[in-house]
């Protein structure tokens, strides 16, 4: 896959998501500038540190990656992506699928040595 920078179009809709400016204190490094780091180490898969200075510090980059993950900002967009494009019918629920292996074991619940018996037991 190769990198391209956002879109005016695709930053219009990221924008809305993304938490405000703080009120006080220090502002935040462009957000925009930020997210292609972001987007470029994701993609290229390159070190953090190796990302290109136009897009900012590398430790602010992964920093925010960190926090919006935690604060579940990514989750909001690719909630919003979904949502649109089920709304402009580019995606379709007809044909689920899900792709999940569950084993449940309860500790030592049915478990019987396979060989002989442990060291001290008759």
């Amino acid at each position: 896959m190769q990198f391209t920078e956002l879109t005016d179009e695709q930053w219009r809709y990221l924008r809305p998501f993304l938490p405000p400016q703080p009120r006080v204190g220090r502002k935040r490094a462009d957000d925009r500038q930020i997210i292609n780091g972001i987007l470029f180490v994701l993609i290229t898969g390159c070190r953090w540190r190796d990302v290109p200075r136009r897009y900012g510090a590398p430790v602010t980059a992964w920093r925010r990656l960190k926090r919006w993950s935690a604060e579940g900002v990514w989750d909001r967009i690719v909630e919003g992506l979904r949502d649109a494009a089920y709304q402009q019918g580019r995606l379709s629920l007809d044909v689920v699928s899900v792709d999940s292996s569950l084993v449940e074991t309860k500790k030592g619940e049915g478990m019987q040595p396979t060989t002989g018996t442990r060291s001290g037991e008759e």
